[in-house]
């Protein structure tokens, strides 16, 4: 089973090439955000937990995420493997992915980190809110922001990674082919 963490921040490609590597390695795409999304929408228990925590605008509990990526890990047991999106943002985080993905008998092979710098990632961003309507992707401000952010929070994850031999950056800077092709080079070097 091939389970995969992607990490860049915002603009960094991750959509782009989460798309192809679920194509190419018949992945499972297990975005948090999505995840919620849909628990909240099917009225599971979890999600009815998560929606009351987001109603009073409190962020959802690390084991309510987990909880929610348990389930779907259930939900496809026979899997080739998963695409880790937006999670985890934290240590804690990664350690208890690392419990539970134990519990299912498997981990995660590897942590591919989009890497582009400052200035690429907010000309990126700007371009899109030309055409995304996105309000966050039309302030500089806000774009700088959200980078600073990522990259204070995801650090210590890379770290953690990092410190298993799990963790490859990968330059986000040019062709999506080449910058795939170099993705799967790194997968398919860490698969055994």
């Amino acid at each position: 089973m091939l389970n995969l963490v992607l990490f860049g921040p915002p603009g960094a490609g991750k959509g782009t090439q989460s798309e192809k590597l679920i194509r190419k390695y018949n992945l499972v795409h297990l975005s948090t955000g999505d995840l919620l999304r849909s628990q909240i929408a099917a009225g599971t228990e979890l999600g009815l937990r998560a929606k009351q925590l987001m109603d009073q605008g409190l962020l959802v509990p690390d084991e309510v995420v987990i909880g929610m990526i348990e389930s779907k890990l259930r939900d496809n047991q026979n899997a080739a493997g998963f695409i880790f999106d937006g999670f985890p943002r934290t240590v804690p985080q990664a350690a208890a992915l690392d419990v539970l993905l134990n519990q299912h008998e498997t981990g995660i092979n590897i942590m591919v980190a989009l890497v582009v710098d400052s200035e690429e990632l907010t000309r990126r961003l700007l371009l899109r809110g030309q055409t995304s309507g996105r309000p966050d992707d039309q302030n500089e401000e806000l774009i700088r922001r959200r980078v600073k952010e990522y990259n204070d929070k995801t650090t210590p994850v890379a770290d953690y990674y990092s410190q298993q031999g799990k963790f490859v950056a990968i330059d986000g800077i040019g062709t999506i082919d080449d910058i795939f092709e170099t993705i799967c080079h790194k997968i398919d070097g860490s698969v055994v």
